[in-house]
């Protein structure tokens, strides 16, 4: 069976309410039912995690790799910007991780488009909406 976990960051909890212009107005509670609807009836087993507070997500990717978990889809949100400790904790975690971005970040502030964790990634996905989410699920079960 394989064993993926989705993490978001800081302020998704807030999807659906918070600028909907960017993110739109489905909620983490959406894209979690729309995610195991795609894997139904397969062997996976999906893990959804999102926390505001860096120390708490780092922890949890630690947890994966303890768990012996076959990929991370991770979307993490400003700390993607900002955190070198967010990065070496996937680098650490040795379990194959997918970075998905809602919005276009290389459309979006400067700031915004440059990534940390991107080079402890196998892939990025951005600007794709949620959809962005199916296409890194669909990519880790093909590995």
């Amino acid at each position: 069976m394989k064993k993926i976990a989705i993490i978001n960051g800081p302020n998704l909890d807030r999807l659906g309410q918070r600028e909907p212009e960017i993110y739109g107005r489905a909620t983490l509670a959406d894209l979690e039912q729309a995610l195991r609807a795609e894997v139904a009836g397969q062997a996976v087993e999906l893990e959804f995690f999102q926390s505001n507070h860096e120390g708490a997500i780092i922890d949890r990717i630690a947890s994966l790799a303890d768990r012996k978990f076959s990929g991370i889809i991770i979307n993490g949100a400003a700390l993607t910007h900002t955190s070198v400790a967010l990065r070496d904790a996937l680098l650490g975690a040795g379990v194959p991780a997918v970075e998905v971005h809602i919005s276009n970040i290389y459309k979006r502030e400067e700031f915004r488009q440059r990534s940390l964790t991107a080079p402890a990634c196998l892939a990025v996905i951005t600007g794709l909406g949620l959809e962005g989410y199916h296409a890194a699920l669909r990519f880790l079960l093909k590995r």
